[in-house]
Protein backbone atom coordinates (compact mmCIF):
# COMPACT_ATOMS: atom_id res chain seq x y z
CA UNK A 1 0.00 0.00 0.00
CA UNK A 2 1.33 3.44 -0.91
CA UNK A 3 1.85 6.27 1.55
CA UNK A 4 -1.04 8.18 0.02
CA UNK A 5 -3.34 5.18 0.43
CA UNK A 6 -2.23 4.73 4.02
CA UNK A 7 -3.03 8.33 4.83
CA UNK A 8 -6.42 8.06 3.16
CA UNK A 9 -7.17 5.04 5.31
CA UNK A 10 -6.10 7.11 8.30
CA UNK A 11 -8.68 9.74 7.38
CA UNK A 12 -11.36 7.12 6.90
CA UNK A 13 -10.76 5.80 10.39
CA UNK A 14 -11.19 9.29 11.75
CA UNK A 15 -14.90 8.92 11.06
CA UNK A 16 -15.36 5.33 12.26
CA UNK A 17 -16.29 6.42 15.78
CA UNK A 18 -19.35 8.32 14.54
CA UNK A 19 -22.72 6.49 14.45
CA UNK A 20 -24.16 6.12 10.94
CA UNK A 21 -27.26 8.15 11.73
CA UNK A 22 -25.19 11.07 13.05
CA UNK A 23 -22.70 10.86 10.20
CA UNK A 24 -25.53 10.99 7.67
CA UNK A 25 -27.19 13.89 9.48
CA UNK A 26 -24.19 16.23 9.69
CA UNK A 27 -22.10 14.98 6.77
CA UNK A 28 -18.31 14.72 7.02
CA UNK A 29 -16.11 17.38 8.57
CA UNK A 30 -12.66 17.12 10.11
CA UNK A 31 -9.68 19.29 10.85
CA UNK A 32 -5.92 18.66 10.80
CA UNK A 33 -2.58 20.30 11.40
CA UNK A 34 0.10 19.81 8.76
CA UNK A 35 2.90 19.16 11.27
CA UNK A 36 2.50 15.32 11.24
CA UNK A 37 3.41 15.29 7.54
CA UNK A 38 6.70 17.20 7.67
CA UNK A 39 10.15 16.57 9.13
CA UNK A 40 12.53 13.61 8.94
CA UNK A 41 9.69 11.08 8.69
CA UNK A 42 7.56 13.14 6.35
CA UNK A 43 4.83 11.55 4.27
CA UNK A 44 3.09 13.17 1.30
CA UNK A 45 0.31 15.54 2.30
CA UNK A 46 -2.89 13.81 1.10
CA UNK A 47 -3.95 16.23 -1.60
CA UNK A 48 -5.51 13.38 -3.59
CA UNK A 49 -8.34 12.64 -1.17
CA UNK A 50 -11.14 12.34 -3.72
CA UNK A 51 -14.42 12.65 -1.92
CA UNK A 52 -13.79 15.78 0.16
CA UNK A 53 -13.72 19.50 -0.37
CA UNK A 54 -10.61 20.94 1.27
CA UNK A 55 -9.58 24.38 2.51
CA UNK A 56 -5.93 24.61 3.44
CA UNK A 57 -3.47 27.09 4.88
CA UNK A 58 0.07 26.29 3.71
CA UNK A 59 3.24 28.01 4.90
CA UNK A 60 6.01 27.18 2.44
CA UNK A 61 7.02 27.40 -1.21
CA UNK A 62 5.00 25.15 -3.54
CA UNK A 63 3.41 24.76 -6.97
CA UNK A 64 -0.07 23.60 -7.87
CA UNK A 65 -0.62 22.04 -11.32
CA UNK A 66 -4.07 22.34 -12.93
CA UNK A 67 -5.16 21.40 -16.44
CA UNK A 68 -4.78 24.91 -17.81
CA UNK A 69 -2.23 26.54 -15.50
CA UNK A 70 0.46 26.15 -12.88
CA UNK A 71 0.18 28.32 -9.76
CA UNK A 72 3.27 29.04 -7.67
CA UNK A 73 2.99 29.75 -3.95
CA UNK A 74 6.02 31.84 -3.05
CA UNK A 75 5.63 32.00 0.74
CA UNK A 76 2.18 31.10 2.05
CA UNK A 77 -1.28 30.60 0.65
CA UNK A 78 -4.89 29.70 1.27
CA UNK A 79 -6.13 27.02 -1.14
CA UNK A 80 -9.54 25.58 -2.02
CA UNK A 81 -10.02 22.11 -3.50
CA UNK A 82 -13.10 20.67 -5.16
CA UNK A 83 -13.15 16.84 -5.37
CA UNK A 84 -14.25 17.10 -9.03
CA UNK A 85 -11.35 19.30 -10.19
CA UNK A 86 -8.12 17.26 -10.49
CA UNK A 87 -4.80 18.85 -9.65
CA UNK A 88 -1.36 18.00 -8.34
CA UNK A 89 0.53 19.82 -5.59
CA UNK A 90 4.31 19.97 -5.89
CA UNK A 91 6.39 20.91 -2.83
CA UNK A 92 9.48 22.94 -3.64
CA UNK A 93 10.64 22.85 -0.04
CA UNK A 94 9.35 21.43 3.22
CA UNK A 95 6.06 22.90 4.34
CA UNK A 96 6.85 24.48 7.67
CA UNK A 97 3.33 24.59 9.06
CA UNK A 98 -0.32 24.93 8.21
CA UNK A 99 -3.76 23.47 8.71
CA UNK A 100 -6.65 22.21 6.65
CA UNK A 101 -10.26 21.18 7.00
CA UNK A 102 -12.04 18.59 4.87
CA UNK A 103 -15.79 18.22 4.36
CA UNK A 104 -18.36 17.01 1.87
CA UNK A 105 -21.37 18.68 0.27
CA UNK A 106 -23.72 16.89 2.67
CA UNK A 107 -22.13 18.79 5.56
CA UNK A 108 -23.79 21.87 4.04
CA UNK A 109 -27.14 20.22 3.33
CA UNK A 110 -29.80 22.97 3.54
CA UNK A 111 -27.01 25.53 3.94
CA UNK A 112 -26.40 26.13 0.24
CA UNK A 113 -24.43 24.71 -2.68
CA UNK A 114 -20.66 25.01 -2.30
CA UNK A 115 -20.17 25.02 -6.06
CA UNK A 116 -21.88 28.40 -6.37
CA UNK A 117 -18.70 30.00 -5.03
CA UNK A 118 -15.98 30.71 -7.58
CA UNK A 119 -13.25 29.23 -5.36
CA UNK A 120 -14.80 25.80 -6.03
CA UNK A 121 -15.64 26.33 -9.72
CA UNK A 122 -13.48 25.00 -12.59
CA UNK A 123 -12.67 28.48 -13.93
CA UNK A 124 -12.34 30.12 -10.52
CA UNK A 125 -9.28 31.07 -8.48
CA UNK A 126 -8.29 28.27 -6.12
CA UNK A 127 -5.02 29.48 -4.58
CA UNK A 128 -4.52 32.82 -2.83
CA UNK A 129 -1.07 34.08 -1.89
CA UNK A 130 -1.23 35.67 1.57
CA UNK A 131 0.61 38.49 3.28
CA UNK A 132 1.83 38.11 6.84
CA UNK A 133 -1.22 39.91 8.23
CA UNK A 134 -3.55 37.78 6.11
CA UNK A 135 -1.87 34.60 7.37
CA UNK A 136 -2.58 35.71 10.93
CA UNK A 137 -6.26 36.28 10.09
CA UNK A 138 -6.62 32.88 8.41
CA UNK A 139 -4.71 31.14 11.19
CA UNK A 140 -7.04 32.67 13.76
CA UNK A 141 -10.04 31.20 11.91
CA UNK A 142 -8.45 27.75 11.92
CA UNK A 143 -7.60 28.15 15.62
CA UNK A 144 -11.27 28.86 16.32
CA UNK A 145 -12.15 25.74 14.34
CA UNK A 146 -9.85 23.60 16.48
CA UNK A 147 -11.28 25.12 19.64
CA UNK A 148 -14.83 24.50 18.44
CA UNK A 149 -14.40 20.93 17.21
CA UNK A 150 -12.88 19.95 20.55
CA UNK A 151 -15.69 21.57 22.52
CA UNK A 152 -18.82 19.90 23.87
CA UNK A 153 -21.14 22.57 22.49
CA UNK A 154 -24.20 20.83 21.05
CA UNK A 155 -24.37 23.14 18.01
CA UNK A 156 -20.65 23.21 17.29
CA UNK A 157 -21.07 21.99 13.70
CA UNK A 158 -23.22 25.04 12.95
CA UNK A 159 -20.34 27.19 14.19
CA UNK A 160 -17.88 25.21 12.07
CA UNK A 161 -20.01 25.76 8.97
CA UNK A 162 -19.95 29.47 9.71
CA UNK A 163 -16.16 29.42 10.00
CA UNK A 164 -15.87 27.58 6.67
CA UNK A 165 -17.97 30.31 5.05
CA UNK A 166 -15.75 32.88 6.74
CA UNK A 167 -12.71 31.37 4.98
CA UNK A 168 -14.56 31.30 1.66
CA UNK A 169 -15.57 34.95 1.89
CA UNK A 170 -12.13 35.95 3.12
CA UNK A 171 -10.74 34.60 -0.16
CA UNK A 172 -13.52 35.98 -2.36
CA UNK A 173 -12.80 39.48 -1.09
CA UNK A 174 -9.20 39.05 -2.28
CA UNK A 175 -10.10 38.09 -5.84
CA UNK A 176 -10.03 41.53 -7.50
CA UNK A 177 -6.32 41.87 -6.73
CA UNK A 178 -5.27 38.22 -6.84
CA UNK A 179 -2.90 37.38 -9.69
CA UNK A 180 -0.97 34.16 -10.17
CA UNK A 181 1.85 33.04 -12.35
CA UNK A 182 0.85 30.70 -15.18
CA UNK A 183 3.46 28.46 -16.77
CA UNK A 184 2.62 26.48 -19.94
CA UNK A 185 4.89 23.51 -19.18
CA UNK A 186 4.15 20.19 -20.90
CA UNK A 187 0.56 21.27 -21.50
CA UNK A 188 -0.58 18.20 -23.46
CA UNK A 189 0.90 15.76 -20.95
CA UNK A 190 -0.64 17.64 -18.04
CA UNK A 191 -4.10 17.89 -19.62
CA UNK A 192 -4.12 14.22 -20.64
CA UNK A 193 -3.00 13.14 -17.18
CA UNK A 194 -5.67 15.20 -15.45
CA UNK A 195 -8.33 13.93 -17.87
CA UNK A 196 -7.41 10.33 -17.02
CA UNK A 197 -7.43 11.11 -13.32
CA UNK A 198 -10.83 12.79 -13.57
CA UNK A 199 -12.16 9.82 -15.54
CA UNK A 200 -10.90 7.37 -12.91
CA UNK A 201 -12.33 9.41 -10.04
CA UNK A 202 -15.82 8.37 -11.08
CA UNK A 203 -15.08 4.74 -10.22
CA UNK A 204 -15.67 2.34 -8.64
CA UNK A 205 -19.44 2.64 -8.56
CA UNK A 206 -20.48 1.89 -4.98
CA UNK A 207 -23.52 0.45 -3.25
CA UNK A 208 -25.05 3.90 -2.90
CA UNK A 209 -25.86 3.83 -6.63
CA UNK A 210 -23.46 6.62 -7.49
CA UNK A 211 -24.09 7.76 -11.05
CA UNK A 212 -21.39 8.59 -13.59
CA UNK A 213 -21.90 12.24 -14.50
CA UNK A 214 -19.06 12.84 -16.98
CA UNK A 215 -19.75 10.79 -20.10
CA UNK A 216 -18.56 12.87 -23.07
CA UNK A 217 -15.42 14.72 -24.11
CA UNK A 218 -17.37 17.97 -23.72
CA UNK A 219 -18.24 17.09 -20.12
CA UNK A 220 -14.58 16.58 -19.27
CA UNK A 221 -13.44 19.68 -21.17
CA UNK A 222 -15.94 21.79 -19.25
CA UNK A 223 -14.74 20.39 -15.92
CA UNK A 224 -11.08 20.95 -16.84
CA UNK A 225 -11.81 24.45 -18.19
CA UNK A 226 -10.27 23.75 -21.62
CA UNK A 227 -11.78 23.71 -25.11
CA UNK A 228 -12.97 20.27 -26.15
CA UNK A 229 -10.77 20.33 -29.27
CA UNK A 230 -7.76 21.18 -27.11
CA UNK A 231 -8.59 18.26 -24.81
CA UNK A 232 -9.03 15.85 -27.72
CA UNK A 233 -5.71 16.85 -29.30
CA UNK A 234 -3.83 16.54 -26.01
CA UNK A 235 -5.30 13.13 -25.18
CA UNK A 236 -4.67 11.80 -28.67
CA UNK A 237 -1.07 13.07 -28.69
CA UNK A 238 -0.24 11.47 -25.34
CA UNK A 239 -2.26 8.24 -25.35
CA UNK A 240 -2.69 7.58 -29.11
CA UNK A 241 -6.39 7.01 -28.37
CA UNK A 242 -9.35 9.33 -28.68
CA UNK A 243 -11.07 10.78 -25.64
CA UNK A 244 -14.23 8.86 -26.52
CA UNK A 245 -12.30 5.59 -26.78
CA UNK A 246 -10.83 6.00 -23.31
CA UNK A 247 -14.20 6.89 -21.79
CA UNK A 248 -15.86 3.89 -23.44
CA UNK A 249 -13.10 1.52 -22.32
CA UNK A 250 -13.39 2.62 -18.70
CA UNK A 251 -17.20 2.44 -18.70
CA UNK A 252 -17.02 -1.03 -20.25
CA UNK A 253 -14.52 -2.17 -17.63
CA UNK A 254 -16.81 -1.02 -14.83
CA UNK A 255 -19.82 -2.61 -16.51
CA UNK A 256 -18.11 -6.00 -16.57
CA UNK A 257 -17.14 -5.70 -12.90
CA UNK A 258 -20.69 -4.82 -11.86
CA UNK A 259 -22.22 -7.60 -13.95
CA UNK A 260 -19.93 -10.20 -12.43
CA UNK A 261 -19.58 -8.98 -8.87
CA UNK A 262 -22.79 -7.18 -7.93
CA UNK A 263 -26.42 -8.17 -7.50
CA UNK A 264 -27.69 -5.10 -9.35
CA UNK A 265 -30.05 -5.56 -12.26
CA UNK A 266 -28.93 -4.62 -15.75
CA UNK A 267 -31.19 -1.57 -15.55
CA UNK A 268 -29.55 -0.43 -12.30
CA UNK A 269 -26.09 -0.87 -13.79
CA UNK A 270 -27.08 1.03 -16.92
CA UNK A 271 -28.36 3.95 -14.85
CA UNK A 272 -25.29 3.99 -12.61
CA UNK A 273 -23.04 4.16 -15.67
CA UNK A 274 -24.90 7.17 -17.04
CA UNK A 275 -27.11 5.54 -19.68
CA UNK A 276 -30.57 7.11 -19.87
CA UNK A 277 -32.10 3.95 -21.42
CA UNK A 278 -31.23 0.33 -20.73
CA UNK A 279 -31.40 -0.38 -24.47
CA UNK A 280 -28.56 2.12 -25.00
CA UNK A 281 -26.47 0.22 -22.48
CA UNK A 282 -27.32 -3.14 -24.10
CA UNK A 283 -26.30 -1.82 -27.52
CA UNK A 284 -23.09 -0.34 -26.10
CA UNK A 285 -22.17 -3.61 -24.39
CA UNK A 286 -22.98 -5.77 -27.42
CA UNK A 287 -20.92 -3.51 -29.66
CA UNK A 288 -17.80 -4.03 -27.55
CA UNK A 289 -18.31 -7.56 -26.22
CA UNK A 290 -20.36 -9.25 -29.00
CA UNK A 291 -22.87 -10.54 -26.43
CA UNK A 292 -25.56 -9.05 -24.21
CA UNK A 293 -24.98 -8.00 -20.59
CA UNK A 294 -27.19 -10.86 -19.35
CA UNK A 295 -25.30 -13.46 -21.36
CA UNK A 296 -22.01 -12.04 -20.10
CA UNK A 297 -23.25 -12.28 -16.51
CA UNK A 298 -24.55 -15.86 -16.93
CA UNK A 299 -21.35 -17.02 -18.59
Amino acid sequence: MSKIESIEEFYKRKFDWMPDNLRNEIGHFNLFRLEPFVGDKAQPVPYKRRDFYKIMLVIGNSKVHYADKVVEVKKQALSFSNPHIPYKWEHLDNIREGAFCIFNQHFFHQYGNLNQYSVFQPDGTHVFELTGDQVNCVQSIFDRMFEEINSEYVHKYDVLRTLVFELIHFALKMQPTAEFEKQPIHASQRIATLFLELLERQFPIDENHQTVSLRSASDFARQLNVHVNHLNRAVKAVTEKTTSQLIAERVLQEAKILLKHSAWTVSEIAYALGFTEVTHFNNFFKKHMQLSPLKFRNN
